[in-house]
């Protein structure tokens, strides 16, 4: 039987593409805020901390805070991505929450009256 012209006759069947890498990314992130406000609450807390953290003299401790989390970020996100690179997320509330969880408390943390309850003198 034909069909009318620029009427297809085959069915298509769509493609579903596992969303796992893609929740790997977001928890990544949340992740690599996290790190980032726990090592600006050791840095406060322990001036050894501070001054391993000291990678490059005109940035201070700020330079290992943030390469030190950009590294923990991209190890979640890598270990990650391979544990979910062919997995549909069943749940993906769960994930984000998750996420919006690990921002938060990175925020808190790194929010200036709440690390200086840490700060040696």
């Amino acid at each position: 039987m034909m069909g009318t012209p620029g009427e297809s006759t085959e069915k298509t069947i769509p493609r579903i593409f596992p969303n796992g890498p893609i929740w790997s990314g977001i928890l990544a992130a949340g992740i690599g805020c996290t790190a980032l406000g726990a090592l600006v609450d050791l840095a406060e807390a322990s001036k050894s901390v501070s001054n391993a953290l000291n990678f490059y003299n005109p940035t201070g401790d700020l330079s290992g805070k943030t390469l030190l989390a950009v590294i923990i970020w991209l190890v979640a996100w890598v270990v990650l991505h391979a544990r979910w690179r062919n997995r549909e997320i069943q749940s993906p509330g769960k994930i984000m929450m998750i996420t919006l969880v690990l921002v938060f408390l990175a925020l808190i943390a790194v929010f200036p009256p709440f690390f200086s309850l840490f700060a040696s003198d």
